[in-house]
């Protein structure tokens, strides 16, 4: 059946009040990012429905959009008629004949928010069931557990007409619990730390360290691919590439052994705090699950966070491995979070990192590389990229990655 249109429902979002008409306008503003490649068609976020007219567009390809944007509670595909009775009566018939079979029942489900309609819902109920009896022979009208509904709301602007309640992802729309940046290396953690965020509203900056020679231009391509699969939960994303070799060299070179792990990741922050503030985000989100690895212990996270004075929020922290990769794997980044290119946190990872250091002896540890000289370098050389729903990175990769197959 070809729609005219989908009809969103919000969620959450009924519930606050005076911001309502905010939180609707970042949901707008949402969907048009995410089903930006879909040139015709007309987007509308109402106070009590978001509109879609789809203007000859495939609805099932918007809809499998849809189902992933943060906000939306439900949506329906719907055909839109004017507020006359026998026009819905007619299309009510054609929808429930292109779903019917033999044996199956029916039920007409009437919200009639145009209360000037001169039926009311009981009469609309039966003048649209008595539509359906008359077309189709053998149909039974069934008000318990029916095998179709048929929804049919009347308001102000038209009838909508639709047999389909699909579940969208819930939360918050992306950006309206402010902006943060996120620690995003190339591995399974921080893609699910970001969609978790990303669920509560907030809209986040990507920081990914790189470090090449060391680091491949395929790893660089697999976090860009990595930030593409979130777009889809509330539009663009920023990627910040932040180079990282002369550090990483410097703090090899200078810094001893067991605290090589510690230091770096104390510099990671300090860029990531640096670029936070340019940026006017309130926050930082990492990947980090406790007691996972030598840097995730209470210990080397105190020594860490030492650097900064911003919230440094974790939202795997309580997660084990297992439930990680489940969510990891529903939101299909998990496949590629596992493809085999090292990131710089691994590169140069020493054979025993301490799991409790000294918060002091860090310090002290810190104090042998110019800290200021290789911030200024790092900051300097920051490339950002607008990354866009349905882009691809890995293409240009096309042979390398075949061969990993």
């Amino acid at each position: 059946m070809q729609y005219t249109e989908i009809m969103v429902r919000y969620g959450e979002l009924s519930t606050k009040g005076k911001n309502r008409k905010d939180f609707i306008k970042q949901l707008g503003k949402n969907v048009k990012r995410v089903l930006h490649n879909f040139e015709n068609l007309e987007i509308s976020a109402k106070r009590d429905r978001l509109h879609i007219t789809l203007n000859g567009e495939d609805s099932s390809s918007i809809m499998n959009r849809l189902k992933d944007v943060f906000g939306i509670e439900t949506f329906s595909p719907v055909m839109k008629v004017e507020k006359d009775i026998e026009s819905a009566k007619k299309v009510v018939a054609e929808i429930v004949k292109s779903q019917y079979k033999p044996g199956m029942t029916f039920k007409i489900d009437t919200r009639r928010q145009d209360k000037n309609f001169p039926l009311n819902t009981h009469e609309i109920n039966d003048a649209l069931g008595g539509a359906v009896v008359n077309e189709i022979d053998g149909i039974k009208a069934q008000m318990k557990d029916p095998d179709i509904t048929i929804r049919a709301e009347f308001r102000m602007n038209g009838i909508f007409l639709s047999s389909l309640t699909i579940s969208g992802a819930g939360g918050l729309p992306v950006g309206t619990g402010g902006r943060a940046t996120m620690m995003l290396s190339g591995g399974i953690d921080s893609p699910v730390a970001s969609y978790l965020g990303m669920k509560r509203g907030v809209r986040l900056d990507m920081v990914h360290f790189y470090s090449p020679p060391y680091t491949s231009e395929q790893a660089l391509a697999k976090a860009k691919q990595l930030t593409e699969k979130l777009t889809r939960f509330g539009g663009n994303i920023q990627f910040l590439q932040v180079p990282f070799t002369e550090i990483q060299e410097e703090i090899k070179d200078k810094v001893p052994e067991g605290y090589l792990m510690t230091v770096q990741r104390r510099m990671m922050l300090r860029l990531t705090t640096a670029l936070t503030l340019k940026r006017h985000c309130k926050g930082i989100f990492t990947g980090e699950s406790l007691g996972q690895v030598a840097s995730q212990t209470l210990e080397s996270m105190m020594a860490i966070n030492d650097v900064t004075n911003l919230p440094v929020l974790r939202p795997l922290s309580s997660l084990d491995k297992t439930e990680i990769i489940r969510i990891a794997e529903n939101i299909d980044t998990y496949d590629l979070s596992i493809m085999p290119f090292e990131d710089c946190c691994t590169v140069f990872t020493p054979p025993a990192p301490r799991t409790k250091p000294n918060l002091y002896r860090t310090r002290e540890c810190e104090a042998m590389i110019d800290v200021e000289g290789l911030m200024e370098r790092a900051l300097d050389k920051v490339k950002i990229v607008d990354i866009k729903n349905g882009e691809e990175f890995l293409n240009a990769q096309e042979d390398v990655f075949s061969e990993l197959l």
